[in-house]
């Protein structure tokens, strides 16, 4: 049975059985077809959501598709507006109703538009002076709801000063603190809720960055706004030549659009998803130990088996993109397109399998909550990412695995493949990875990947980074280049197998290993290590507990190469690696120009080295 949605022309007093007799809503398509194994069609535009979709158990082999050569747009924002001219600060701004709503996004013509911040975006952060509830011996995963600043950098006198939030910057997360309270003599802020971790940078002394969104008083620029809660009212700076009475500007107000429950066989072809937020709890920890991981998806599966997304699009939400969850198998994301997000892409949950992401692009991720994974796979098996273009974010591209350490874990055959990953960090965070992998996962192969441009704040932005107990891994085939810390780093871990890779330009140094253990941590054969600056190997080399031959190393400053501890090539094949290894000229393409193609007359092949494409350059 086919049904038909149109939101212009339909009604849903109509049977919805013919194009000219369409229904007028999805949700009423959605009760028709229960039971049915129905495809509903639905016309182009957009499609405002009162509530978010749920499809169940009795909509199995349901396929929702948009009509050919159009793109429905399921909303769940609403249109804020109309607009009134009035001022701000002598500036010229708009002003509509919030209607009692409170959101934390806007969208104006399709674009994200910023709230007040201090510092302004780019130009830098504050720095917390001092945490008065904290002693050297306060353990560093323990967090804080006062911190100290500045004179000056925070103000009592702010307007709603409960609306202001500090975002703090630390370790590899970022908390969220609305203030409570300031007392600007004793330059002490108190906050709503605590940080996930100590308020400072990492695990020196320094006090943390952080910055201050939506400060009344900072609403000074084009395109900023501001939600006046209690005045009821949107404040808007109109950037050059936007009309009050033809923009377009959106807010969210549902916090999900689509739930999958117990359903199988469920295709969505060609939708739009848009415009879904999540608020934090207004008390207790203000945010996650990692990845953001309590921040839910805006599409949510649980307990579905083979359902597909084939051409789809989640945009414009303040969570993650899509959450598979506990029960899932075979679901599929094919061709999708994830972006403008407040934290990441896609949410694979512990208790699912098979999961595949599949030439998708997966992008401008972390706008709310810095921490988001682009792909982030719990403890879960059998899953697949592979030909995906994922940049433009803040920490993690891809995150497989959730167990610290050599205990059990259900991961494991996950295949990370082809996908070209970029512009990782931004200098934001601290300690991620072009690729992160936690536990033992046996089966797991990293292939073909092409990871660069990964930049931390301080310590930890590496290309490809096993991490906490990672065990049974294959890395191979990967082109790794432009990383601040390094091509790749191992934590702890043991039995994993780093083969045939090219690992280029890291700027403090190419392979780290962080602990020594009493089995071999890796296997690190058939690699080129190419660079001008830091040494071969950094981190904890005071034995290698490793094994490394057949490789390929080159520092193209003409440096002596320091293989840990300021050990020479010589000293370092004394212990008994790199015995069939060699120095000298990759010969690439064009270093320079990112063409890291092997020359004919390169030496790597004799080694052992096998050319081979990596995810590509374009995405």
């Amino acid at each position: 049975m086919d049904l038909f949605v149109d939101p212009v022309a339909g009604s849903d007093g109509n049977p919805g059985t013919r194009r000219e007799a369409a229904f007028a809503t999805v949700a009423r398509a959605l009760a028709a077809a229960e039971g049915a194994r129905a495809t509903i069609r639905l016309r182009g535009g957009v499609h405002a959501l009162a509530a978010p979709l749920r499809v169940g158990a009795a909509h199995s082999g349901l396929t929702v598709a948009a009509e050919d050569g159009e793109r429905p747009v399921l909303s769940g924002g609403r249109r804020v507006g109309p607009w009134r001219r009035a001022e701000v600060a002598g500036l010229p701004a708009w002003a509509a109703p919030a209607g009692g709503r409170r959101f934390r996004q806007l969208w104006v013509d399709g674009e994200r538009r910023p709230r007040p911040r201090l510092p302004k975006a780019g130009r830098g952060f504050l720095r917390i002076a001092g945490v008065p509830d904290a002693t050297p011996e306060t353990p560093w995963n323990v967090g804080q709801a006062r911190f100290a600043f500045a004179p000056g950098d925070v103000r009592a006198s702010w307007r709603n000063l409960a609306d202001v939030e500090a975002v703090v910057l630390h370790f590899w997360v970022d908390s969220h603190l609305p203030l409570r309270a300031v007392d600007e003599a004793a330059a002490v802020a108190s906050t709503a809720r605590t940080g996930i971790f100590r308020l400072r940078d990492d695990d020196r002394a320094t006090g943390a960055r952080y910055y201050l969104d939506n400060v009344a008083e900072a609403l000074t620029e084009p395109g900023e706004w501001y939600l006046d809660r209690a005045a009821d009212t949107v404040l808007y700076l109109p950037r050059p030549g936007e009309d009050p009475e033809a923009v377009a500007a959106v807010a969210p107000a549902l916090a999900e659009l689509l739930v999958v429950d117990g359903a199988e066989g469920v295709t969505l072809r060609g939708l739009t998803l848009a415009h879904a937020e999540w608020e934090p709890p207004a008390e207790g920890p203000g945010g996650t130990p990692q990845a953001a991981v309590d921040v839910p998806g805006a599409v949510r599966l649980r307990d579905a088996r083979g359902c597909v997304f084939e051409d789809c699009a989640v945009l414009q939400c303040g969570t993650y993109g899509v959450e598979v969850g506990p029960g899932c198998a075979g679901v599929s994301l094919r061709r999708c397109r994830l972006a403008d997000l407040g934290a990441g892409g896609v949410r694979v949950e512990a208790g699912s399998s098979g999961t595949e992401v599949t030439a998708c692009e997966i992008a401008h991720l972390g706008r709310i909550f810095h921490a988001g994974v682009g792909v982030l796979i719990r403890d879960s098996a059998g899953n697949r990412v592979a030909d995906c273009h994922i940049h433009d974010l803040y920490y993690t591209a891809v995150s497989v695995g959730w167990v610290w350490g050599y205990g059990p874990a259900h991961g494991g055959d996950n295949h990370v493949v082809r996908n070209h990953i970029h512009d990782v960090g931004h200098g934001l965070l601290n300690d991620m990875g072009g690729i992160y992998t936690l536990g033992a996962q046996p089966g797991t192969v990293l292939r073909g990947n092409r990871i660069h441009d990964v930049r931390s704040h301080g310590y930890g932005g590496w290309g490809i980074y096993t991490d906490e107990g990672s065990a049974g891994i294959v890395i191979e085939d990967n082109l790794v280049y432009r990383t601040k810390t390094g091509g790749f780093h191992q934590h702890y871990g043991r039995d994993n197998l780093v083969r045939n890779n090219v690992f280029v330009d890291a700027a403090e140094g190419q392979i780290q290993r962080s602990r020594i253990e009493a089995h071999r941590s890796f296997t690190f054969e058939r690699n080129i290590v190419a660079f001008t600056a830091g040494p071969v190997l950094h981190g904890d080399w005071r034995e290698p507990a490793a094994f490394f031959d057949h490789n390929l190393y080159w520092d193209a400053t003409g440096r002596p190469l320091d293989f840990g501890r300021g050990r020479s090539f010589a000293e370092w094949q004394g212990l008994g690696m790199d015995l069939h290894s060699a120095v000298g000229d990759p010969r690439f393409v064009d270093w320079a120009g990112g063409d890291f193609r092997l020359r004919p007359d390169s030496p790597a092949p004799a080694l052992g080295f096998r050319p081979f494409e990596a995810g590509p350059a374009d995405g």
